[in-house]
């Protein structure tokens, strides 16, 4: 199966199913040198852990990371960078009644479509379960970034929307409630709409916004590998992403051009900041922000038709441990992916 892996110069390969022993990777491109916070990377993991809250999955895993090589004396080497993440609370049963049907806007049909086969088994290689491998190594790309800050939070649950900008909220308060929303009376709802959809066995979705700090001016390719870019496709990988923008993004459409440039100061800074920190693809200094749009979860605990691998009509309904609304626990995946993308443009600006 080919596009396991991402990024260039640092370059994360992962492995593992939902249900196998173990999920892992392993990151080649690392400098040497940069001393590793073991303690950051797990607190990154617990934070897109299951069982964290009331309005997650309910799968009970403690998400430790080992490391196998590519470490020395608390410091990277500049050898491959081995991790492996145990499983730990599989319950394979519960995923014996899909066997041989396809659930609804999952990958369970285009799987069997086009490898002839697929690991029923919480969704196999397609579980969002492989994000994990994606948390370790953004946390260690935070760390080869140093003074560049990464802060996502959740800023919309279904039609919950805040309506502030990221300028006028207290980001330092998103890790202090369980939706990962820094304004708490928009949190509070929040969590009382997700448990509400939950005990109706549906799902819903959301958007988690992410702003980027201290990024060097510089980063950033020309022409097919635009900082954007790189940045939407890495979003766009995660699993249940439908949308992506940055900068003014769709409302940008709106606007007159006269409106929307970003007049410069004298510093090179910019009166305003509607291109998002990026301009030719190229990172300006400013700080970046965008949106990443998640569809509600697929799986519903609820009856519905579907079909099964001879193409009959049948009647499923969900069963397992699955989350009412990803985005909570997408906040940190979407963090881990940004920095990877930071992390390769970071190296291979330094080649110039």
């Amino acid at each position: 199966m080919a596009g396991n892996s991402f990024g260039k110069l640092f370059n994360l390969t992962t492995y593992g199913e939902s249900h196998g022993p173990a999920l892992g990777g392993v990151i080649d491109g690392c400098p040497p040198g940069v001393t590793l916070d073991i303690e950051a990377i797990q607190n990154e993991l617990n934070r897109r852990k299951p069982g964290q809250s009331a309005i997650v999955t309910q799968r009970k895993e403690p998400d430790t990371v080992k490391f196998h090589s590519g470490i020395f004396e608390g410091k990277t080497t500049g050898t491959p960078i081995g991790f492996v993440i145990e499983n730990t609370n599989q319950k394979s049963h519960d995923y014996s009644h899909i066997k041989d049907s396809y659930r609804p806007s999952h990958a369970d049909y285009t799987y069997d479509q086009k490898y002839g086969l697929r690991d029923y088994r919480g969704g196999g290689r397609s579980s969002a379960r492989e994000t994990a491998c994606r948390v370790v190594a953004g946390a260690i790309a935070k760390q080869v970034l140093k003074d560049v800050e990464i802060t996502a939070y959740v800023s919309a649950v279904g039609t919950m929307k805040l309506d502030k900008l990221y300028t006028e909220l207290d980001l330092s308060q998103t890790e202090s409630n369980a939706v990962r929303c820094p304004d708490q009376t928009m949190a509070a709802n929040m969590e009382t709409y997700i448990k509400e959809v939950r005990s109706k066995g549906d799902t819903v979705g959301g958007i988690v916004s992410c702003v980027i700090k201290n990024v060097p001016v510089g980063l950033g390719e020309p022409v097919f590998d635009k900082l954007h870019a790189e940045l939407g496709k890495a979003m766009l990988s995660i699993n249940a992403v439908k949308g992506f923008e940055y900068g003014s993004g769709f409302h940008g459409s709106t606007m007159y051009g006269s409106a929307h440039n970003d007049a410069f100061n004298t510093d090179g800074s910019t009166k305003t900041n509607y291109s998002g920190g990026i301009q030719g693809g190229i990172s300006n200094g400013m700080d970046i922000y965008f949106n990443v749009a998640f569809k509600p979860v697929a799986t519903l605990i609820q009856k519905y038709d579907t079909i099964d691998k001879d193409g009959n009509i049948v009647e499923m309904q969900g069963k397992g441990r699955h989350d009412p609304c990803v985005v909570p626990r997408a906040v940190p995946i979407v963090e881990a992916m940004a920095a990877l993308v930071l992390a390769d443009f970071y190296l291979l600006n330094k080649m110039y």
